[in-house]
Formats: structure tokens, C-alpha cells, sequence
């Protein structure tokens, strides 16, 4: 079983634990009271603004990296990040390898005003729905993690349900499967999910064929202000970065002096 197979048996595992304790009538509950009482706020809107947008997120630990910042409360990051200029966030909700939660989620909602992120393994149309009650404003597709099918349909009913989808692509074939599926924000990922090593090339290899119109996000290795100023000059929307911003002294600082001459 590959470390990919093994995330999303257990994120399966951990989903149908909570769809068994939840009605659909608490599910449509809490939908309708998050849109009555904090509608979605325009997750692709902030990443199309001019220059590059900083995707900030908060991330305990991973499997590639081991505890990465696990003492320090979620509300004191996601402030210190929107201090520090960033124009979204992603919360990681995955608990086993991550240390994240739907609560993260809910916290990360109620500390800032910027729009959020679900980072997750979502295979499950469920998953939707809970994100949307819990306070997301978009949601990570992983095309490696689904099938054709799987994708359209979740896509499909992400939009349907007002969330933007991030689809998050490796290389030339799930780009095009992603573009099959309607997708018009996407995500090239730099880590590769078998082996979780890192390749910044990926992105600029990737660039040339992403359709125009779509909204690009780079993820994963970027870390130095003059990485940043090549993705400016590249038009790439927007830069997912967690790890060196959560390992930062002081996270806010961290923040503006990536972003100083972007």
C-alpha cells in the first residue's frame, strides 16, 4: 500500500466515524446557520488579486517533516498571518499524520477575516458538506486521489454548493484530468506523493500548459523571497507555504519578508 493509499484509508476510516454520529438533519443545520451567520467568503477572488497572493497555512506536523510546530495556539498563527499580508489560508484537518481537525477549522474561521483553504484528502462528497458547515470557503481535490469520475462529480457538487476547489495536479496527465473536470484553480503540487520528495521544477514544467483563465497556485518547497519573485514574473496567482513560515520565530515578520519585493 502506497503512503497515499494508506492516507486515504485512514481518512475514510475517520469520515464514516463521523457521518455514523451525525444526522442529516444536524449536517443541514449547521450548513444553514454557518451562510446565515458568515457566508462564504471568495476564496479564488483574493488568490486572482494583483501580484502574488500568499496562501498561509497552518500545519502541526506531516509525514515528510515530522512535528513542525505543535505548541503554539492555531488563533496566534492564522493572526500572525493575516498580519503579515496573507491573502487566504489553508487549514490541514487531517488528524493522524497532520494533527489537524474540523475544530482547527472552526477556530481558524472565528480568529480571522481571510478565506480558508480545507486541506484535506476529500473522496467523499460528505466531506463537502461538513467543510461547508464548519467553515470552509474552498476545498483541496487531489486528481492522484481520485478516480475521473470521482473528481467531476466532486468538483461538480463543491461549486454547486458555493466552495471554490483547489485540484492539485503532479504532472502533464492529471493536469489534463483536472482540466476535463472543469477545474479552474489549480494547484501544482512540487512533492511527490510516493516518494514525499521535493522538486520546484514541477510547477515551471507544468506553467506553460495550464489553460488560460485559470487561476495557478505553486505548492510545496518554496521558501526564499527570490523563489517568489520568479513565480511574480511567471503570473503564478498565488504560493501555498506552510512549513517555513510555522517553523519562524516570528511568524507575522516571516510573513512580510518573503512578500517585501513580490
Amino acid at each position: 500500500m502506497s503512503a497515499l493509499d494508506e492516507l486515504i484509508a485512514m481518512t475514510r476510516t475517520a469520515f464514516e466515524q463521523r457521518r455514523r454520529s451525525t444526522t442529516d438533519e444536524e449536517l443541514e443545520h449547521a450548513k444553514a446557520e454557518r451562510l446565515r451567520t458568515d457566508p462564504i467568503r471568495p476564496f479564488r477572488d483574493a488568490l486572482k488579486a494583483p501580484g502574488l497572493t500568499l496562501i498561509a497555512e497552518h500545519k502541526r506536523r506531516s509525514p515528510s517533516a515530522g512535528v513542525i510546530r505543535d505548541g503554539l495556539p492555531l488563533e496566534q498563527v492564522v493572526s500572525a498571518y493575516e498580519r503579515g499580508g496573507a491573502g487566504a489560508l489553508s487549514i490541514l484537518t487531517e488528524e493522524s499524520r497532520f494533527g489537524g481537525s474540523l475544530a482547527d477549522l472552526r477556530a481558524a474561521r472565528a480568529a480571522t477575516r481571510l478565506p480558508i483553504l480545507r486541506k484535506d484528502f476529500v473522496i467523499d462528497s460528505f466531506q463537502l458538506h461538513e467543510s461547508l458547515a464548519a467553515g470552509s470557503d474552498a476545498v483541496l481535490l487531489i486528481v492522484a486521489a481520485l478516480t475521473p469520475e470521482q473528481l467531476e462529480a466532486l468538483h461538480e457538487e463543491a461549486t454547486a454548493l458555493g466552495l471554490d476547489a483547489l485540484v492539485e495536479v503532479h504532472d502533464r496527465d492529471e493536469l489534463e484530468a483536472a482540466c476535463a473536470a472543469g477545474a479552474t484553480l489549480i494547484g501544482i503540487n512540487n512533492r511527490s506523493l510516493a516518494s514525499l520528495e521535493v522538486d520546484v521544477r514541477r510547477t515551471f514544467e507544468l506553467l506553460p500548459h495550464i489553460p488560460s483563465g485559470a487561476a495557478v497556485v505553486a505548492e510545496s518547497g518554496f521558501s526564499r523571497r527570490q523563489e517568489l519573485e520568479r513565480l511574480a514574473r511567471e503570473n503564478v496567482d498565488a504560493v501555498l507555504i506552510g512549513e517555513a513560515l510555522m517553523r519562524a520565530s516570528d511568524i507575522e515578520a516571516a510573513c512580510r519578508e518573503l512578500f517585501t519585493s513580490t
